[in-house]
């Protein structure tokens, strides 16, 4: 895979990720304007990817290349997930021989949920803490993995 400084032309495209077993956030950034849009969120049935979704992105929005969010500890250390993720920029890498690069993901979903104001909760598991009030239960997770996904992308496409 290509170094992530490699020089990609001004008007390439990227799709961003931000990886879990149960949902993909994907989003979408060009380097011309050096922006990323949240896109959508597939859900992972009985953790398998789909596939299918994720070949029709690529067919609509023609990327150079894919940006993968990484987890890693607030030490900079790597953590239980982040063999799993590296796994899926391996199929990714593989299947559609696209270079795959990895952008530092910690506090993502954090930023992203109180972006859209849902006051920092990053998963419609933890909505029930006393006191807070969420949107839209089925939107919250599928809200914040594009924003945590467009926040990756964009990250990525400021550092390089």
């Amino acid at each position: 895979m290509p170094d992530p400084s490699a020089d990609y032309p001004s008007h390439a495209t990227f799709l961003g990720f931000d990886y879990s077993t149960n949902k993909i956030g994907i989003a979408v950034g060009q380097r011309l304007t050096a922006t990323a849009t949240p896109l959508t969120t597939l859900i992972s049935h009985h953790k398998r990817i789909d596939w299918q979704a994720i070949e029709q992105l690529l067919s609509q929005w023609h990327p150079t290349a894919l940006i993968i969010g990484l987890p890693l500890t607030m030490d900079g250390e790597e953590q239980e997930t982040t063999a799993a993720v590296k796994f899926f920029g391996k199929q990714l890498n593989e299947r559609y021989n696209l270079p795959v690069h990895y952008m530092d993901e910690r506090l993502t979903s954090r930023e992203a949920s109180e972006m859209l104001g849902y006051d920092g909760i990053t998963s419609p598991r933890r909505k029930n803490k006393p006191g807070r009030k969420v949107k839209k239960h089925q939107q919250l997770g599928h809200d914040i993995d594009q924003v945590a996904a467009q926040l990756i992308l964009q990250s990525w496409l400021s550092c390089n």
